[in-house]
């Protein structure tokens, strides 16, 4: 019986001390998560106090909104309000005290990156007016959370309309055409017009968005850089775009320019023209759309990249025209794509003859696709 004591003893004694052992390591968790949790949040703060210049956006105060009231107008970020979600976050819609609706862009990570996007879009919309561009009506930061408060767009982006087959016969050839235009104009005010130099680096269907009348609103600048009134180009190790819309030398060296967005905008003038997405599919033999644009070129039959359904409402000197500039704003070397200036004008009519356009770059015999493809991974395929 002793011997039976002194073996449950021993063992009550070994179970006490594991569940110490336990008890003292999860204390241990605890203070440890508590520490780096509050450091981390010092430091979210921190960093965002750090990288906004107060001084220089004197109206900013004005234009803070509480987390508290957009947890209210967004029914506490319900997902029944959630407009989209990407990369940065997510997008949910809201309604204020007085009625209005909004869009809140919630970036909930805390990170040096995520606080450079913010600022980004601080710097970039805050001092941007232009009919073609998303009005920034706010900003909240609190704890780890970087709000931006847009205007809210109702008809959603190009790409909801675009690329589904039930709802792209809502956009016919006019509403098209003043899409195209639309963006156009915007993106001239941001490299020309405004008193910023802007290149938004990733301009894409679903970052164009689309008010009740159909205009197009350029959005998303969390990747955009500012440039000085003599800069034209600039670098970066770090890519941040889309494949499909990113132009030969910003993927393969990381050289971006107004040039770039140049690129990006033809893509999407071939995409709202035939109703494809560029690299969502290939066509004949493979090809990706530029591929299938340039061969339609070449051959004298642009209007067989048209969307079928377009044919009833479209002005057939405004497609082949659109054909056109889509390729010379594609083509590899930099010096011959047209600036923003140029394509507004051959858009508007006060262009009466285009240059002949070169083959495009990345196409089937590109060799900066063939650079790509061996030095890059993504899941969309880049033409």
């Amino acid at each position: 019986m002793e011997a039976g004591g002194h073996g449950h003893s021993g063992l009550f004694r070994i179970i006490a001390a594991v569940v110490s052992a336990a008890v003292v390591a999860v204390m241990i968790y605890a203070i440890v998560y508590w520490f780096f949790r509050r450091r981390r949040l010092k430091k979210c703060s921190r960093t965002l106090d750090e990288i906004i210049d107060q001084r220089e956006y004197s109206n900013i105060e004005s234009m803070k909104f509480s987390l508290s009231k957009i947890k209210a107008a967004t029914n506490n970020f319900s997902d029944d309000n959630k407009l989209g979600e990407g990369g940065f976050g997510a997008v949910y819609k809201g309604t204020l005290p007085n009625g209005q609706d909004i869009a809140a862009k919630r970036l909930s990570r805390c990170s040096v990156q995520d606080a450079e996007e913010f600022k980004n879009e601080i710097e970039s919309v805050t001092k941007l007016q232009h009919r073609n561009l998303v009005r920034l009506l706010g900003l909240c930061f609190e704890a780890e959370e970087k709000i931006l408060v847009y205007e809210f767009v109702p008809n959603r982006s190009l790409d909801y309309f675009l690329f589904d087959v039930r709802k792209k016969d809502q956009l016919d050839w006019p509403k098209r055409y003043k899409i195209i235009v639309g963006i156009a104009r915007g993106l001239l005010y941001l490299h020309e017009d405004s008193r910023l130099r802007i290149i938004p680096r990733d301009l894409k269907a679903s970052n164009v968005l689309l008010d009740s009348d159909m205009n197009p609103r350029i959005s998303d600048f969390g990747t955009a850089r500012i440039f000085g009134v003599d800069q034209i180009e600039g670098s970066t190790n770090r890519i941040v775009g889309t494949y499909g819309y990113m132009s030969p030398e910003y993927v393969a060296f990381g050289n971006f320019s107004v040039k770039s967005d140049v690129f990006s905008f033809s893509v999407l003038i071939i995409e709202l023209i035939s109703s494809r997405r560029n690299g969502s599919s290939r066509s004949e033999c493979g090809e990706g759309l530029l591929d299938t644009a340039w061969k339609h070129w070449t051959n004298g039959t642009p209007l067989e990249l048209m969307d079928s359904t377009l044919r009833e409402s479209c002005s057939i000197n405004e497609v082949v025209r659109g054909v056109h500039i889509g390729l010379l704003c594609v083509q590899e070397d930099t010096e011959v794509r047209p600036t923003m200036a140029a394509v507004v004008a051959m858009l508007t009519g006060d262009t009466a003859s285009l240059p002949i356009p070169r083959k495009p770059a990345f196409t089937k015999s590109s060799a900066v696709q063939s650079y790509v493809t061996s030095s890059t991974s993504s899941n969309q395929f880049i033409c």
